[in-house]
């Protein structure tokens, strides 16, 4: 059993193309952490139930460091500034673990890369996980990246001095601004979510005879086949589950006459994920009421876009979308006062119809860089290099009896991803239509 196979190690690979970029990126977190020892996990494995686990996806400050995708593995920077990577690689033939491990096994999950492939693929120098013991025991002080994998956060006790929270916090910073390898990944995620919708408004004839998950299964085919996977759970939110922010059970009837809220993004097979929503009629076309809805939400979109440029404040375009959606709940007659009382402070009771944000950043998550400190983010201003959505919604709740009857169960957002640049911005989503007459023209030509 342990004789007579072929040697498979491939010595010749290149280094990846993100290579150049993860260095200067391990420079840039060295630079503000010189002297320390600095560890980033990738994860293992999580269990879903029993004895199955959920397919394998790695830290994303772990890639974006790295490069790597593989489970297991540590990246550790020395206090010269050094890196290597400390990884579990394939298993050889020679032991046990290729027959008898289920988890690590070759035989049960495929090949793994060996250390050497690895090298020479992420430019970084390797060693076995089972060396990194031994490494922490050289004494430096150590910065930890945790509750990532809990067998390196026992390696290294935690202390009460918050320098671990100060060191996600830091890398997530880090990540704000995107480089031109990243902002291309980006481009080629919304590319391939476009044409994932286009899938679905091909399916909505198969999908009222099924379901909502009729139309998941589609877009998640277009994503598995051009991507890694969806970036997130798909929100699929035909007629009153639109009102659900994050409706994710995907389960209900798809019916003409009722609006479909699509949120979906592809994640590259490199893990950055777009993050798209449109409204489209299930018909393929809008009743007069909700093309007025629909337009309203467009109208604060595209103000909101217009607040979008260096140096603006992040909150800006929040505010001036709140501001023409405020004005139109009162045309409806939906505010107990004026627009203008109602985004005072100490109202802001248009929030009922509007609930939450108008948009975040994006990237390798779809909530990107969320443990960045305030004042470089929410609190800060936008730079050259930032990708966010724009995503202003209006949403009438099923059971809200402070509204007009015909208003109930139907929710707007349309949400777009913008890359700001160095004298304005992009939307890296314009592909997709966003006026209510542009979407039925697609609708039609796309369905032809």
């Amino acid at each position: 059993m342990r004789t007579g196979w072929a040697d498979t190690e491939r010595a010749d690979l290149p280094a990846d193309p993100v290579a150049p970029f993860t260095r200067a990126r391990r420079e840039r977190l060295h630079a503000q952490f010189a002297g320390h020892r600095l560890l980033v996990p990738a994860g293992g494995d999580l269990r879903r139930s029993n004895d199955t686990d959920f397919r394998f996806r790695p830290h994303s400050n772990y890639t974006w460091l790295t490069g790597d995708q593989t489970s297991d593995g540590v990246l550790v920077i020395s206090p010269d500034g050094s890196a290597t990577l400390f990884l579990r690689p394939r298993s050889d033939r020679k032991d046990d673990e290729f027959y008898r491990d289920r988890r690590y096994g070759e035989l049960w999950n495929g090949r793994r890369p060996t250390l050497l492939e690895t090298a020479r693929r992420c430019d970084l120098p390797t060693r076995h996980i089972t060396e990194l013991e031994h490494e922490l025991r050289l004494a430096a002080p150590t910065l930890v990246l945790r509750d990532v994998d809990p067998r390196v956060d026992r390696l290294v006790p935690a202390d009460d001095s918050g320098a671990d929270a100060e060191f996600a916090a830091a890398l997530d910073e880090l990540r704000l601004i995107k480089d031109d390898w990243e902002i291309a990944q980006l481009e080629h995620a919304v590319a391939a979510t476009t044409r994932g919708f286009e899938d679905v408004v091909r399916a909505l004839p198969q999908a009222r005879d099924t379901s909502e998950r009729y139309l998941e299964g589609v877009f998640w085919t277009r994503a598995r086949v051009e991507g890694n996977d969806v970036g997130y759970h798909s929100i699929v939110a035909a007629g009153a589950h639109a009102t659900t922010l994050h409706w994710t059970s995907n389960d209900g009837p798809v019916r003409d006459g009722d609006l479909l809220l699509l949120d979906a993004g592809v994640e590259t097979r490199t893990l950055y994920t777009a993050d798209i929503t449109r409204v489209l009629p299930i018909s393929g076309r809008f009743t007069p009421l909700q093309r007025d809805l629909y337009e309203l939400c467009r109208r604060a979109n595209d103000v909101a876009l217009s607040c979008l440029r260096p140096g603006a404040p992040f909150r800006a375009f929040h505010r001036a979308g709140m501001a023409v959606l405020a004005q139109g709940l009162e045309d409806l007659g939906v505010l107990p006062c004026t627009a203008a009382e109602a985004l005072e402070e100490e109202s802001g009771v248009y929030r009922r119809w509007t609930l939450c944000g108008s948009g975040h950043m994006l990237g390798l998550d779809v909530h990107d860089c969320a443990l960045a400190p305030a004042d470089r983010y929410l609190d800060g201003v936008l730079e050259p290099g930032h990708v966010l959505t724009v995503e202003p919604g209006l949403y009438f709740q099923p059971d809200d009896e402070l509204i007009p009857v015909e208003l109930r169960g139907m929710g707007f957002r349309i949400e777009e991803d913008i890359l700001i640049t160095a004298d304005g911005h992009r939307v890296l989503s314009a592909d997709l239509p966003r006026t209510a007459a542009d979407v039925e023209s697609w609708m039609h030509r796309t369905a032809a």
